[in-house]
């Protein structure tokens, strides 16, 4: 009888060893979600992300734009960088309204329309730093001997515009991991708006 309690006893412990892990693990896969679980947020995180994603993604059609070009190599690595950096950032913030249940912005393309953003309020009504299509197609077209420093002039101020975005966000924003992009992207964009504006300088 003991020696069969004994084994009922280590059965027991194992089933229940089992279930713990089992609730580790399921621990360990909602932490996977982008979204901060339980977390709050507002409707300025909701902006930011919403409207930082179409600007992002501008940013990396400027990037495609450099491929093929003549440029000089500190150049060539700040695309790279831009690139590098925002591509994963697009992707982060399409999961928090993702799992906000939120719509997440649709690839973007150049023209006018791009600056419509279903009505949010971005002040002037279009985001800051956005090109419009005339000035795309003008970069596109425009010769090796000028598109670089177009491309810088562009840049710069399409940066300007991520930085104002990323300011808002910082002063009224609620969610952690949202406010925390911001300040990367004020950090990280300021520090490659003095970049490029010495490569402009002579």
């Amino acid at each position: 009888m003991l020696k069969r309690l004994a084994v009922a006893t280590a059965a027991i412990t194992a089933l229940a060893g089992l279930a713990a892990c089992g609730a580790d693990d399921d621990k360990t896969g909602s932490g996977t979600s982008s979204a901060q679980p339980g977390a709050a947020f507002n409707g300025a995180d909701v902006t930011f992300a919403t409207s930082m994603i179409p600007h992002h993604q501008q940013a990396l059609e400027m990037v495609d734009l450099t491929e093929g070009r003549t440029l000089d190599p500190a150049v060539r690595t700040l695309a790279d960088q831009i690139k590098a950096a925002q591509a994963p950032e697009i992707d982060t913030m399409s999961g928090w309204l993702t799992d906000w249940g939120k719509p997440v912005p649709a690839a973007t393309g150049t023209g006018d329309d791009s600056h419509d953003m279903g009505g949010m309020d971005m002040g002037s009504g279009d985001m800051p730093g956005m090109m419009s299509a005339d000035e795309m197609a003008g970069l596109e077209n425009a010769s090796d001997a000028a598109f670089e420093a177009m491309w810088l002039r562009m840049m710069i101020r399409h940066h300007q515009g991520a930085v104002t975005m990323a300011r808002t966000e910082l002063a009224d924003g609620r969610y952690d991991a949202a406010t925390k992009l911001a300040q990367a992207v004020i950090d990280g964009q300021q520090a490659e708006i003095d970049q490029m504006s010495r490569l402009l300088r002579p």
